[in-house]
């Protein structure tokens, strides 16, 4: 046997859960082996989901650990990357709780965002010097994109703070969250359907002509020229939106 299949095998058997016949696995030098493996990989996810290890409490984040473990072996250079796909399983095991969703997708974001690539910065200021006819508006490596039903914002506030969490609650009218990186500090924001629906515009038509006729056609003429204005001066403001030419 070659030594890459010796380490397959290894690896099939260290990620594999549930009873195995096979008598190496049965020795006490594999099971404190395979243990350390698995504790090592739940430690992992606590570390980048600390709010939500609190909200679901220790063992019901370790049993949803513990399926995560089982369906999705370590995949990347390193374990900063483990639990990018945890959601998946929060969603499969919670298919009707919203509020552990988003934030388990606030938690894991916040990382992201704080490793993101730099991007140039415009000011305000230059909008009355940019040709709208060729400038493109690029959103900043660091942001993120996510829609919000809950009151999960509220509830990372409380628990950042250590403050009393409220209870977990539907919104009123759906509307999205945004986190970008300003500096060296990472910002959570609540946007209205409206702001987050543009900013999902610009994945697909960075032209500026391109969001005000969207918007014109949900506010009217006038109210969407003068919204697409107040967005792109306060995402250039933020630091979420720069202009390329």
């Amino acid at each position: 046997m070659t030594l890459a299949a010796v380490q397959q095998r290894m690896r099939e058997r260290l990620t594999r859960s549930g009873p195995d016949d096979h008598h190496a696995t049965q020795t006490p030098g594999y099971r404190i082996y395979r243990n350390h493996y698995r504790a090592q990989l739940v430690h992992c996810l606590e570390t980048s989901y600390p709010m939500l290890s609190g909200w679901l409490g220790p063992d019901e984040f370790l049993q949803a650990a513990i399926q995560y473990i089982d369906d999705h072996p370590p995949h990347a250079w390193t374990l900063d990357a483990y639990g990018a796909t945890f959601q998946s399983t929060l969603q499969d095991r919670y298919p009707h709780n919203p509020d552990i969703h988003e934030l388990a997708w606030i938690e894991w974001s916040l990382s992201e965002s704080f490793v993101a690539m730099d991007a140039p910065t415009s000011s305000p200021g230059l909008l009355g010097e940019l040709d709208w006819e060729a400038v493109r508006l690029r959103l900043a490596p660091s942001v993120r994109l996510c829609k919000a039903t809950t009151n999960a914002m509220a509830l990372w506030h409380a628990w950042h703070g250590a403050a009393a969490l409220p209870e977990s609650e539907m919104l009123a009218t759906a509307g999205g969250l945004i986190i970008w990186r300003e500096d060296f500090m990472c910002r959570l924001k609540q946007i209205d359907a409206i702001e987050h629906a543009a900013l999902l515009l610009l994945h697909d038509d960075s032209r500026f002509a391109g969001l005000c006729a969207a918007l014109v056609e949900h506010l009217g003429e006038t109210p969407g020229v003068r919204r697409a204005g107040e967005l792109l001066a306060g995402w250039l403001h933020m630091g979420i939106v720069h202009c390329e030419c």
